[in-house]
């Protein structure tokens, strides 16, 4: 079977993707901070674990080399980690802490992450990446101004670097495809009880990126998605 590497598995987007993936028959490396949680989680999924606090870069990369060289390089990497920043946190309210808090975890990781599993992944010239990005993080379309300011500017930073990941990366042309969904405001710790629409929901154009049939010169990556569609950036 197949291998998909899993952040932010423990809850929320992340354990429906997982909970998504396992259904298609993948088997599974989830990477939380939560031990006590991520342990339950892995075990009703059948899945492996590791421990990761992703503000901490250095824990980040140390965390993920150990996965490559315990389990080897995934044909999947889910990055569906990530927290909101505070709700008066703008751009000159901000401190310096929340900045760098949100950033490390929203961006930061991502990067490491890619930068270690990512490398592999295009070695091997198989694979999907994808990034759980957010709508604030769109330049175009609803919402896109003002306020929560790290949030904002993390997700948009985690589009730029798909889109500059694929291009590097030939566009799949060498069996690597790198895409962003919007999950929009789903029902999870983050998005509160009375969000629109399920996490299971949420989650849906994620496991179908993983899933979905590749054709040779017409498949679309380095790209943003929501609900199976391609959106502007």
């Amino acid at each position: 079977m197949a291998l998909a590497f899993v952040t932010g598995g423990s809850r929320g987007l992340g354990l429906a993707t997982a909970k998504g993936l396992r259904l298609l028959g993948f088997d599974l490396v989830l990477f939380a901070r939560n031990r006590e949680l991520l342990s339950e989680v892995a075990t009703s999924l059948n899945a492996k674990y590791e421990v990761v606090d992703l503000e901490d870069i250095n824990q980040t990369r140390a965390v993920f080399t150990k996965a490559l060289e315990t389990y080897g390089t995934p044909e999947i990497l889910m990055l569906a980690h990530g927290v909101m920043s505070e709700k008066m946190s703008k751009t000159l309210r901000t401190t310096d802490e929340e900045w760098n808090r949100v950033l490390n975890i929203n961006l930061n990781s991502v990067f490491t992450i890619l930068n270690s599993v990512g490398s592999k992944m295009a070695e091997a010239r198989n694979g999907r990446i994808i990034i759980y990005s957010a709508c604030l993080g769109r330049m175009s379309g609803p919402g896109n101004t003002g306020g929560l300011a790290p949030d904002r500017i993390s997700k948009a930073g985690v589009n730029a670097l798909v889109r500059n990941l694929a291009h590097e990366t030939g566009l799949g042309t060498r069996g690597l495809l790198v895409d962003a969904i919007c999950p929009n405001h789903s029902r999870t710790d983050m998005g509160g009880a009375e969000a629109p629409r399920s996490a299971e929901e949420g989650a849906a154009t994620a496991i179908w990126l993983a899933s979905r049939e590749i054709k040779s010169g017409e498949t679309k990556t380095g790209l943003l998605w929501e609900d199976n569609e391609v959106v502007e950036w």
